[in-house]
């Protein structure tokens, strides 16, 4: 069994396509997304059309909930800097498009052996708020994950590439497509935004989990063409993440 795993692709149809060019050569069985698809970037419907093509299975996060009602976006973690922008990606959709998004779930299931499985979440399979980081303590985590018994766990939400060990399972993120993070939210300061796309690989052979985290680069001068040639209303801050000053 060999699965790709995807997250946070944020409406980045360019760092997706980079993606799904690197899969076209790791001959996975599926690929699964663990949401966050389709605000914050310029090309939600691009996002949606790729996604909907593949026919891949999707976790529902925190932002697409808040596409599908608006009106729950602060209570969903998305402050009101961002809400013009989910409201302008809102605008963007088909029906189709909300109908594919309502069909989405809060998890995902999937066998890998005779005696072992894959639960896939966005933020953890309690909310799809949470955070799961490096430094989020045990018992944080077990509150988050009561009642699970799956051998593997895979969240995103963060936006940062994880793997670590939890009383005996396996516990990853495969980071983000879109958007990855420098640093860990939350934090007070905007985030700083890495130049890759990054996703997953996990394959399971003979009852042991292999986890690849990758880290994909992409035409960042074709993602900064269609941010410019956007009427996006956070276009700017997108821009000036690929155009900072160099060091003097």
């Amino acid at each position: 069994m060999r699965l790709a795993l995807l997250s946070d692709i944020h409406g980045n149809a360019v760092a997706l396509d980079a993606v799904l060019a690197d899969l076209d050569r790791q001959a996975v069985d599926a690929i699964l997304c663990l949401g966050d698809v389709a605000t914050l970037g310029a090309q939600p419907r691009l996002v949606l059309d790729r996604l909907q093509a593949l026919g891949c299975a999707c976790v529902r996060g925190n932002h697409d909930d808040a596409l599908l009602d608006l009106e729950r976006a602060t209570a969903l973690h998305i402050g009101p800097p961002l809400h013009p922008t989910l409201q302008w990606c809102a605008e963007q959709l088909t029906d189709g498009d909300r109908e594919w998004l309502r069909a989405s779930q809060p998890t995902l299931r999937r066998p890998l052996g005779a005696d072992a499985d894959l639960l896939a979440f966005h933020g953890s399979p309690r909310s799809n708020v949470d955070l799961i980081l490096a430094g989020t303590p045990p018992a944080a985590l077990d509150e988050m994950l009561a009642g699970q018994s799956a051998a593997v766990l895979a969240g995103g939400h963060t936006h940062m590439q994880l793997l670590r060990q939890h009383h005996g399972r396996l516990l990853f993120n495969p980071g983000s497509v879109g958007c990855p993070f420098q640093t860990p939210p939350p934090s007070e300061a905007a985030p700083t935004l890495l130049p890759w796309a990054e996703y997953a690989l996990l394959t399971w052979a003979a009852g042991a989990v292999h986890v690849d985290l990758r880290r994909v680069p992409y035409d960042l001068e074709a993602w900064i063409a269609a941010l410019a040639a956007s009427d996006l209303p956070l276009k700017g801050w997108w821009l000036g993440q690929y155009r900072r000053p160099a060091p003097a």
